[in-house]
């Protein structure tokens, strides 16, 4: 008996490891019979491991699915943001200079706590803390003696030993005032004075994969988010108009691509789509509303965890797009995060586009489940 029972574990764990990975999260479970001289097989039992994001998701209202999309900047009154927190279910809030100013680190940090208590699933708390030109918390004194140095300033200075320490020193600081993503690194390349993107941007491609691999390998108890795919090249600022990209297709694959590749390795947490129309992909649409460009990021990049928009509220969207419309088709190409100023109108548009089929449950799901497993990951629930 005792070796029909080794022999019926040693199969079992022999058929389980025989695949890269299992279909299901399933555990097989030999059980042996009760009576010590029945000469029945022992049975084998299929137990599920515990789900605790799929328990969540399944306990959800569709009005509570659809918040968990849209992360927005946040309303400039902190009683009016703790109201639509509750009536939007919002996923949760970008917070920009203007929030940050007039507060010391305790008060902002109350501040944020107070809006993660008015929520009962957990907010991402966002900001661009970029360094250089883009800096949204480091700019004022009473947080930093200095404002955090761009991605070229800290290769010139000390290479990717500078960019290791500083974005350390950065992932505490957010950290202390609540804030648990940072839009960051850009993963842009530029060398050219003349681009909109260059003051942002780490420099050539070997600077900017050096830069993207180390700010992610580096950030501690922050979330990153690799911007702005699929390369914002030498392309006009999309905050005030529409930026079209005319470069071949060979020109992505062979440089724009490759730090967001270096990053996706490293383990960023999210993918930001940029705005501008890239014509060798979908010269129809910009990449943030591209069910192509999408398909490259998923299926040519291999990324798999959150992808997330630009601002829909920026002037390439809106000086073509409908507000709602907008966010429908950036959710129908892929995106699981819509980022955006005017959350009301993108909640009622997604909302309603759930509720008649437009999204299906299937889609919805997708994404809020990669919402929540980065919440998981960040420690805000149970993952």
């Amino acid at each position: 008996m005792k070796f029909l029972l080794s022999l019926m574990l040693a199969l079992t764990l022999a058929l389980v490891g025989c695949g890269e990975t299992m279909s299901e999260p399933e555990v097989t479970r030999i059980v042996a019979p009760d009576d010590p001289d029945n000469t029945e097989p022992p049975v084998t039992e299929t137990v599920a491991e515990p789900d605790p994001i799929g328990e969540l998701i399944a306990s959800m209202t569709l009005e509570e699915k659809v918040g968990q999309l849209i992360v927005c900047r946040a309303p400039g009154d902190p009683e009016q943001a703790i109201a639509d927190i509750g009536e939007y279910h919002l996923g949760g809030y970008v917070l920009f200079a203007s929030d940050f100013a007039s507060r010391d680190q305790v008060s902002a940090a109350l501040m944020i706590q107070g809006y993660q208590n008015a929520s009962k699933i957990p907010l991402i708390i966002a900001v661009d803390e970029e360094g250089g030109t883009v800096v949204r918390v480091s700019k004022f004194p009473q947080y930093r003696k200095t404002p955090f140095a761009s991605p070229r300033e800290l290769l010139a200075a000390g290479g990717t030993d500078s960019v290791a320490s500083d974005t350390k020193e950065r992932c505490e600081l957010l950290s202390s005032l609540g804030i648990n993503l940072n839009l960051a690194p850009v993963a842009d390349i530029s060398n050219d004075k003349n681009d909109f993107i260059y003051y942002r941007s780490a420099g050539d491609l070997d600077a900017a994969c050096e830069y993207v691999r180390t700010f992610v390998e580096s950030s501690e108890g922050v979330g990153t988010a690799l911007k702005h795919f699929p390369g914002y090249g030498g392309n006009a600022d999309t905050h005030t108009g529409t930026a079209v990209d005319t470069r071949d297709y060979e020109s992505f694959v062979n440089r724009d691509f490759r730090p967001f590749i270096a990053g996706i390795e490293a383990g960023a947490d999210i993918v930001l789509v940029s705005h501008n129309t890239v014509n060798c992909m979908d010269s129809k649409r910009p990449a943030s509303l591209s069910p192509e460009v999408q398909r490259v990021l998923r299926e040519e990049l291999g990324f798999d965890r959150l992808v997330m928009t630009d601002d829909l509220s920026m002037e390439a969207i809106t000086k073509v797009y409908g507000a709602g419309e907008a966010a429908v088709l950036a959710f129908e190409a892929g995106n699981d995060v819509i980022c955006c100023s005017d959350h009301r109108v993108k909640y009622a548009a997604l909302f309603e586009a759930a509720k008649s089929g437009r999204i299906t449950t299937e889609r919805l799901d997708e994404s809020v489940r990669r919402i929540l497993e980065f919440k998981a990951k960040l420690g805000l629930i149970e993952g």
